[in-house]
């Protein structure tokens, strides 16, 4: 059984996939004193089973980065993958400083473009089946992804540098993660950013209404489960057209994808109505249900 899991980190993103091949692929972190032992125990013990893994950075903003230095410390980090830019901080942290060595390191860094191929993120190679993981967006051609680029550079937000994420191997399964791109962004590119149907669905901008995504996109990708993230409840827009499992209430989540069913568990007692029960179990967690596709 392949394994998503979002862990439930604050105001903040933070995932991991345990590929049913030899692939073992870290999303974005955000640690703290409250959950660095526990999750880093996992992510360590997790990638020693694995030949090869990689670290994805979906955008460098704090929430997204927190904590790299530890990760990279105890996980370890030889392949980060991230948009090429030169975003600026005026208040540098450890992390940020961490995220930029790590960018500007010619033997680690791998930079994501759409359409981009790597052997084993979506290419097979030496025997090794590939990630299923392929990338939608940046269009490093793209005159508006340009101008958030150069915000970046300027030290302002760097939210629409974000880089949109695809898994999905073997048909089974596909899941889609936005990073922290604003509404009206989205609205400008929409046009022009191809987006496949999706079962599962990570909010960007943590569920944020500032990351409301336009119903245009959400038409194309008609989404079976949409995982709303951790911000404050008062700024966070519930897709109340669609399925939800909303990240605050639920803990961490596990999407456990087995071919054509995704099995569903969280670290606190959720209920929905939209999945079945099969009677499934994942160590410790509360099953919610299944989602057959």
């Amino acid at each position: 059984m392949i394994i998503i899991k979002s862990f439930a980190v604050g105001h903040g993103d933070m995932f991991y996939i345990n590929h049913g091949s030899d692939n073992f692929t870290m999303i974005d972190c955000c640690l703290s004193d409250d959950n660095a032992d526990e999750v880093l125990t996992e992510l360590k013990a997790l990638r020693a089973k694995k030949t090869i893994a990689r670290f994805i950075s979906s955008h460098p903003d704090d929430d997204h980065l927190r904590g790299l230095e530890y990760l990279e410390a105890t996980v370890g980090i030889e392949n980060f993958y991230c948009v090429k830019n030169a975003a600026k901080k005026d208040d540098e942290t450890v992390s940020f400083s961490t995220y930029c060595e790590l960018r500007d390191d010619p033997k680690k860094a791998f930079y994501l473009f759409k359409g981009c191929s790597r052997r084993w993120m979506n290419q097979d190679g030496d025997g090794r089946g590939a990630a299923g993981i392929n990338i939608l967006w940046p269009d490093v051609s793209n005159v508006e992804f340009k101008a958030a680029l150069a915000d970046a550079e300027m030290g302002l937000s760097p939210n629409n540098i974000s880089t949109v994420i695809k898994y999905s191997l073997n048909g089974g399964a596909t899941a889609l993660w936005m990073g922290d791109l604003e509404s009206d962004f989205m609205e400008s590119i929409e046009d022009v950013l191809e987006l496949p149907p999706v079962d599962i669905l990570f909010a960007p901008h943590h569920g944020r209404d500032s990351g409301k995504i336009p119903a245009s996109m959400l038409e194309k990708m008609s989404p079976k489960i949409i995982v709303v993230g951790e911000a404050p409840s008062e700024h966070l827009h519930y897709y109340p057209e669609y399925n939800t499992i909303t990240q605050n209430r639920a803990g961490h989540i596990v999407f456990g994808c087995d071919g054509q069913k995704v099995h569903v568990f969280t670290s606190e007692e959720y209920e929905v109505d939209f999945l079945v029960n099969e009677y499934m179990t994942f160590g410790n967690m509360h099953y919610v249900g299944t989602l057959n596709l």
